[in-house]
């Protein structure tokens, strides 16, 4: 696959399943690069893509797209009637308390900047996301995340409600980039050189989506990390305090680091 090329997954007559990367946008922005749509009809030289679904900009990971209206009107459906599940990867700061939980707020658009979102118990939409903890590094830790709703940003807000904002969003949370330096004890820095950061990007990656069996189609589709948030989680796992223990289900790390289903 050429360098600059977007990993496909999965593809058919009518549907295409893609690994985004992180910064390249749903839709054209005001940045001026290039969105994804003409990205990906460039790349398989068509013209006839649709979207279904939307990731924000930043977030990496799985994503369906349509080669028809057809499938475009029936798969939008089925997001519609939440049969569609979604699984997501999450580093957030700490420290956990439990090891799942359901947060269930509607959400809206904040009057003061609307490109934001906000809890909003009176007069939100409807918003469900439910979690669960994979690893304990102490100063950041690895959710799994299931949004059952699809609402802007509802990953991002839903899980700074309850004092677990991602460990780096730019919107939400911390701005500062995650750094070996920050959790291995005897990190040294040679004469000269600067660090770099393990990953230095929104937290979150868009895992695994299954779809209906009766499809006929693939069920489970699997987006594979990008190489630095792969790094990162290595590097946690190997630093933290409890090393390897640091995850509740010793079968995860490979699991995920080789894109297994979770």
């Amino acid at each position: 696959m050429p360098k600059n090329d977007i990993e496909i997954i999965y593809q058919d007559c009518d549907l295409l399943v893609i690994n985004k990367p992180a910064a390249v946008s749903v839709t054209a922005d005001r940045s001026g690069e290039p969105d994804l749509l003409p990205m990906l009809n460039k790349q398989l030289r068509t013209g006839n893509l649709r979207l279904i679904h939307r990731l924000d900009k930043f977030t990496s990971g799985v994503m369906l797209l349509a080669k028809n209206r057809e499938t475009q009107s029936r798969f939008c459906s089925l997001f519609e009637k939440q049969l569609i599940k979604k699984t997501y990867l999450a580093l957030v700061t700490g420290p956990v308390h439990d090891k799942a939980g359901t947060i269930d707020t509607p959400l809206s658009h904040s009057r003061k900047t609307p490109q934001l979102m906000r809890i909003d118990r009176k007069r939100g939409k409807p918003a469900v996301t439910h979690w669960q903890l994979l690893a304990d590094f102490s100063l950041v830790a690895l959710l799994v995340v299931k949004p059952i709703t699809g609402r802007t940003h509802q990953i991002r807000v839903h899980l700074k409600s309850i004092d677990l904002p991602l460990a780096i969003d730019p919107l939400y949370g911390p701005t500062r980039p995650i750094m070996l330096s920050d959790f291995k004890a005897d990190f040294r820095l040679k004469k000269g050189k600067t660090e770099i950061p393990l990953i230095d990007r929104l937290t979150l990656h868009a895992y695994q989506i299954e779809i209906p069996p009766d499809l006929d189609k693939l069920t489970t589709f699997i987006a594979r990390l990008d190489k630095k948030f792969a790094a990162t989680i290595k590097a946690l796992t190997k630093h933290n305090p409890k090393g390897p223990d640091a995850f509740l289900n010793p079968d995860h790390p490979p699991a995920i680091l080789n894109a297994q289903p979770l």
